[in-house]
């Protein structure tokens, strides 16, 4: 399994905007699985879960790490998936539920944390908002590395997404200022 996989064909991330797809890759980020564990984890039937499994693994999501007599046991390809797709609608709205769930999940971090939110509503749009900038602005960097083939680890995609946040810093400094507004630190 590769650490991190820059995912650039529109296919692959057509295949993962589906809610079910999704689901499986989650469930497998936790560890391989068959198709019947899949299948009682997501309460559906065994030919739905593998029709699935099939169709993220045609485009390179999901590989199949063993087998054990008719059973196959299935895993990611990369424990981190990075999506560097040229848009398209479908895309785009997947992209735009996908800032907005990252947001409230990041604003629930904060929370358990104990700092205090002042506006839920208005944070979680900011967040959300700084999210897609940060992501629109990397993409050229992004897809260089991705076509210059360089493997990254998941540490060493942490430290340059932050490089790259940090290279936009002075153009986010009035939505960070917001931001401390709205979370009492």
């Amino acid at each position: 399994m590769r650490e991190v996989l820059i995912i650039t064909e529109p296919e692959a991330v057509k295949a993962l905007s589906e809610e079910t797809r999704f689901k499986i890759l989650q469930l497998l980020r936790e560890r391989p699985m068959s198709i019947n564990e899949l299948s009682e984890r997501l309460k559906r039937d065994r030919t739905t879960v593998y029709r699935h499994i099939k169709a993220l693994k045609k485009v390179g999501l999901v590989e199949e790490l063993e087998s054990h007599g008719n059973e196959r046991v299935y895993s990611r390809s990369a424990r981190l998936f990075l999506i560097k797709a040229d848009p398209d609608e479908s895309i785009e709205q997947f992209r735009r539920a996908y800032l907005q769930v990252e947001a409230e999940k990041l604003i629930r971090i904060i929370e358990k944390a104990g700092f205090k939110v002042r506006n839920r509503a208005a944070l979680t749009e900011l967040v959300r908002d700084v999210l897609n900038e940060i992501e629109l602005n990397s993409q050229p960097i992004i897809k260089r590395i991705s076509e210059a083939g360089v493997e990254l680890t998941e540490v060493e995609l942490f430290h340059l997404l932050n490089m790259l946040v940090f290279m936009q810093s002075c153009e986010l400094c009035g939505k960070a200022r917001k931001m401390h507004e709205l979370v009492e630190l």
